[in-house]
């Protein structure tokens, strides 16, 4: 059996630290953000909660979907 032990007495990490790294967390959970409300990221999503037959049905293996979805963006 574990025990875990907390001290609520402890004081909190801040201070100077905290307020200049607040503006970078800002900045990185707005980039988070943005890039899941990517309409491509929402297609290949939709596209991987599809069953192997659906995906067979329009063409498409499992492996292949992302090159499917950014198809327009780059060439290989």
């Amino acid at each position: 059996m574990a025990t875990t032990i907390t001290n609520t007495n402890a004081p909190q990490a801040g201070g100077i630290l905290t307020a200049i790294g607040a503006p970078f967390r800002a900045l990185g959970r707005g980039l988070v953000r943005m890039a899941e409300q990517n309409p491509r990221l929402k297609r290949i999503q939709a596209l991987q909660a599809k069953s192997d037959a659906e995906l067979a049905e329009l063409g498409l293996k499992r492996d292949d979907i992302v090159h499917h979805v950014f198809r327009a963006s780059y060439y290989l």
